[in-house]
């Protein structure tokens, strides 16, 4: 018997990898299901971005546009609504067993809440609902920016029983927001008798986009280096801290999960960083590791499957260094976002593009 593929022996260890990619060529000629399969890829992520590119392959997509327009469907933003949730709803489907088989740890599909509702919590709420009523599938989670508006709409969907990937965290203080919202919300649903038990909540930290943004100011040489990775780990240092409160426990004696920190932006944008090195630094218990389809064959051949916990000297070394060379984090974690919302806000705009009636030949 052959032993387990490598990233099938971090699934086993602990540690959760989901696919950060999502498209008709991964459904339609079983990509996905066999990643699952074989490597136990437990969950899967979309955003702007990678839906735009899936957008590329549009002949995957012409059976049904052409079922929305015969339904009068022609505004752009409702038929990229219809499709993108399309897309993350036969996601949710087919891994609905490991979410059954995982007790509600995995098996998640996630939908990016679109970027014009970054900043508008009303909004946010509102899209969310409709595409957790849309999918109806336990599975789903719908990921918020980490804005302040994010913040106020995490609070109300999670008390509300929705599953929330917060997105777009860059920096241990936007982490912390993110953490105490989703607590607010449990909280809630506490206060009013309901179940705490049926609402999960992951926290995507990004990673490489960090050192790559550091790289003029305190570049690192390598992975021991990484400021990013020192981030982190001192975020998952941290979150192990809020959910050991006392308030918490009380919480999660009444049934409520933790929120899992997910680290995303996990291939390398750096010189001296090998396609693994992220996911091998940030392998730790009860994580989750999000891969872009490339990091994930890559780590699949090479990768070292190893498990462990933070060296909290080294990551506090690495940052008290790099705050002495005027790297402030918390500046920086705020100009990633908005860099990272006006990426998706031009992956979203070059969707629309693509469908608007007169891109896909329909008079307007």
């Amino acid at each position: 018997m052959s032993p387990p593929s490598r990233i099938r022996q971090l699934h086993d260890a602990g540690v959760s990898v989901w696919l950060d990619d999502l498209s008709r060529r991964l459904l339609d000629d079983g990509v996905l299901e066999r990643y699952v399969a074989q490597h136990r890829v437990s969950g899967v992520t979309s955003n702007p971005t990678i839906f735009a590119s899936a957008l590329h392959d549009r002949h995957r997509y012409d059976a049904g546009i052409d079922d929305l327009l015969a339904n009068g469907i022609r505004d752009p933003r409702e038929l990229y609504l219809a499709l993108a949730l399309g897309d993350v709803g036969d996601a949710a489907r087919l891994l609905r067993d490991v979410h059954v088989d995982s007790g509600g740890r995995d098996g998640y599909a996630s939908f990016e809440c679109t970027p014009d509702v970054a900043h508008d919590s009303g909004a946010t709420v509102r899209q969310a609902v409709r595409a957790w009523r849309r999918v109806a599938a336990p599975n789903l989670m719908v990921k918020v920016p980490a804005t302040p508006a994010g913040m106020v709409a995490i609070e109300q969907l999670t008390a509300s029983g929705i599953n929330v990937n917060v997105t777009l965290i860059f920096s241990a203080d936007q982490y912390e927001r993110a953490a105490r919202a989703y607590q607010r919300g449990i909280a809630a649903r506490a206060a009013r008798g309901e179940s705490l038990g049926t609402v999960r909540s992951v926290a995507s930290v990004f990673v490489s986009r960090l050192d790559a943004r550091l790289l003029d100011v305190a570049g690192p040489g390598g992975p021991s280096e990484s400021i990013a990775i020192a981030n982190a780990q001192a975020v998952y240092m941290r979150a192990q801290a809020l959910f050991a409160e006392p308030a918490w426990r009380r919480l999660a004696a009444r049934g409520a999960h933790a929120q899992r920190p997910l680290w995303a932006s996990t291939a390398p944008k750096t010189p001296g960083f090998s396609e693994v090195a992220y996911v091998e630094a940030l392998a730790m218990p009860d994580a989750i590791v999000t891969v872009p389809e490339k990091t994930l064959l890559a780590f699949a051949a090479v990768g070292i499957p190893g498990v462990g916990r933070p060296d909290e000297r080294r990551a506090s070394a690495v940052l008290a260094d790099a705050a002495s060379r005027g790297v402030d984090l918390r500046r920086i974690g705020v100009e990633l976002q908005a860099a990272g919302l006006r990426a998706f806000g031009d992956a979203y705009a070059a969707a629309l593009d693509v469908l608007r009636p007169a891109a896909i030949g329909v008079g307007s």
